[in-house]
């Protein structure tokens, strides 16, 4: 099982959610599904297949939060301040490409990007290529769509 890398927020937002799943969300849905069997006809009944799906999607969930989990490697603040002046997991940076305006990004793993709140994966084009440079490189980005330049403006 590959390694999951997650911030200590991070990981607590999956663990919440984990339990929120196995205690309120489990119970909810087994309360929908009791319902919807005594609604009547079960193959026609269009609450019970919603219920059911839910179900599935719910149990399914857990399984990956526990997955995640289980192979998750918390990010050490100490070992990062070790490594002090090198772009890692759990850096914030700020980047720029050329004739564009800086972007402020914190690389984290897989589980926790969202780039929308600032977040980028150490999988993602961009993550991938700063990790392991430093403040005033600039460093070729492959991605899809072709390669482009950044420079890592910052390292917080």
């Amino acid at each position: 099982m590959p390694t999951t890398f997650l911030t200590k927020e991070g990981y607590s937002k999956l663990a919440d959610e984990l339990e929120y799943l196995r205690t309120t969300k489990r119970l909810e849905v087994a309360n929908r599904l009791h319902e919807a069997m005594e609604g009547g006809e079960l193959i026609e009944n269009a609450e019970y297949e919603a219920a059911k799906n839910e179900q599935a999607f719910v149990e399914g969930r857990i399984q990956e939060l526990e997955m995640i989990l289980a192979s998750a490697r918390v990010i050490d603040e100490k070992s990062k301040k070790e490594k002090g002046d090198l772009v890692q997991v759990g850096s914030t940076v700020t980047i720029k490409e050329d004739g564009g305006s800086s972007e402020k990004y914190t690389i984290v793993g897989v589980a926790e990007a969202n780039p929308r709140e600032g977040k980028i994966s150490n999988e993602s084009p961009i993550g991938k290529a700063i990790l392991n440079h430093r403040a005033g490189e600039e460093v070729n980005v492959e991605a899809p769509g072709g390669t482009f330049k950044v420079k890592i403006v910052k390292l917080d």
